[in-house]
């Protein structure tokens, strides 16, 4: 069963819903979003009744905005409280807490940012929203010089994003400061199925510019890539999932891998993999296979064999934010066909709307392995060269 919610669904994940007769929730953000009457539309009461029937039903959302819907349906289910120790990143850290006792994290209410007692923190951290998405308010910080310029840019976000997204996607009234965690960070898209065991369906590493930044801007996944890290992401996810009794249950991860091999928790973003049906959508470019018919059919991928044809090849996901420091109104367009030509081999590209919202889409890109220029090129790009500002 799926429930679809805005901002955004994938031409690919409708297609899907059809050829494979899943079964739509007929909310109204749904029909909106899908003038479709062909697809297997249930009505929202049938919809209750069979989760109510059967609380282990397969439920798959591409928009954490659905979470309000589950909320005041499943009520008496364990549903909501799984959503939200992972939607919470305070409840998600002391759910975790006995398995990285020195892990530090401190829960601080949004008017007292500006009194925080330095002593009481641990250089550098991050701070971000205890409800978060998108890497909206999020910053690292190294010292406390630079404690008034982050708050004002945190300020400057919230209010640009006011209104964009429901409280239960994004909430502003509470933050985390936790210790930044060294070492190299990873997006994993699984699911735990009805035996709860988890399946991955992709390891994404999460490339940044420096050490400060904690953008969105690319991600690439590959051979190399899953086979290195798939065992040990099997055994921490397992953990999670024998903490909350999670099963037939889609989850977006974020990990960060240290020099060590130890993995450090830093999200679970719940039902459903990459927001704006990114990551998704990318298994089937990337392996062959489609990520939303493996979860709702409880299907496996065969690693050993997907990568027998797909050798020296990256799958990117470039995630064309705006960092240009131009607001959306004062744009006129977005150069899509330039930015286009900058890529050996675009596979997909998403346009979004920019005057709305903080981004101007989404590109699909392959590369070989080794063979870096282009995302090196675009992951430190303000998008400058590819904006005509009006007048």
């Amino acid at each position: 069963m799926i429930i679809i919610d805005k901002p955004f669904v994938s031409k690919f994940l409708i297609e899907t819903i059809e050829k494979n007769n899943f079964q739509i929730i007929s909310t109204s953000e749904a029909r909106d979003l899908i003038p479709d009457e062909s697809l297997n539309w249930i009505s929202e009461d049938e919809a209750i009744s069979i989760l109510e029937n059967d609380p282990n039903t397969p439920l798959y959302t591409n928009s954490e905005n659905s979470i309000s819907w589950i909320e005041n349906n499943f009520s008496s289910s364990n549903l909501p409280a799984q959503i939200d120790i992972f939607k919470n990143k305070l409840k998600f850290r002391e759910l975790l807490k006995d398995t990285f006792p020195n892990f530090f994290f401190k829960g601080v209410k949004f008017e007292d940012l500006r009194n925080i007692n330095f002593n009481e923190v641990k250089f550098p951290f991050i701070i971000k929203p205890a409800v978060g998405f998108f890497s909206i308010a999020v910053y690292k910080v190294n010292t406390s010089t630079e404690w008034n310029e982050v708050l004002t840019n945190i300020e400057s976000e919230i209010k640009a994003v006011t209104g964009m997204y429901p409280e239960e996607v994004i909430g502003v009234t509470e933050f985390i400061i936790e210790e930044f965690i060294d070492g190299e960070e990873y997006a994993i898209d699984c699911y735990f199925n009805n035996d709860g065991e988890p399946v991955l369906l992709n390891i994404l590493h999460h490339l940044f510019s420096s050490d400060s930044d904690v953008s969105d801007r690319v991600y690439s996944t590959s051979e190399e890539i899953i086979k290195k890290h798939k065992s040990k992401i099997h055994n921490f996810l397992k953990t999670i999932g024998e903490k909350v009794n999670l099963k037939n249950f889609p989850a977006h991860v974020e990990v960060r891998i240290d020099g060590d091999e130890k993995i450090h928790p830093i999200e679970v973003n719940p039902l459903r993999f990459g927001g704006w049906c990114t990551t998704g959508d990318l298994s089937q470019y990337a392996f062959g296979f489609n990520s939303y018919e493996y979860f709702l059919n409880g299907k496996k991928p065969d690693w050993d064999e997907i990568f027998k044809t797909r050798k020296n090849a990256k799958y990117n996901i470039i995630v064309l934010d705006n960092n240009s420091g131009i607001e959306g109104n004062k744009i006129e367009f977005f150069d899509y066909k330039k930015l286009l030509g900058d890529f050996t081999k675009p596979l997909s590209l998403r346009k979004a709307d920019y005057r709305n919202f903080p981004l101007f889409g989404f590109l699909f890109t392959e590369t070989k392995c080794g063979d870096d220029e282009e995302l090196n090129q675009i992951l430190t790009s303000d998008l400058r060269k590819y904006i005509k500002v009006n007048g």
